[in-house]
């Protein structure tokens, strides 16, 4: 079946539909259209998400490394 024949059957399942049936269809759309908002969502990093993350930084972190002593 195309996807023009599967619109198609949707909206006249649609139409035969109590009012009810309707609403209870629209709320069960727009909450899975959330649920899949905050899915894509969770994979992002937002500003100070890592805030407090890093434990510990040794002190000589800036310090140049020996195995580019030769590069100065």
């Amino acid at each position: 079946m195309s996807t023009a024949e599967l619109k198609h059957a949707l909206l006249r399942a649609i139409d035969q539909l109590p009012e009810a049936r309707l609403e209870q269809l629209l709320e069960s759309i727009k909450q899975e259209k959330d649920t899949n908002e905050e899915e894509k969502n969770m994979g992002k990093l937002r500003f100070g998400a890592l805030k407090g993350g890093l434990v510990y930084m040794s002190p000589d972190f800036d310090e140049p490394l020996e195995d580019f002593k030769d590069y100065r």
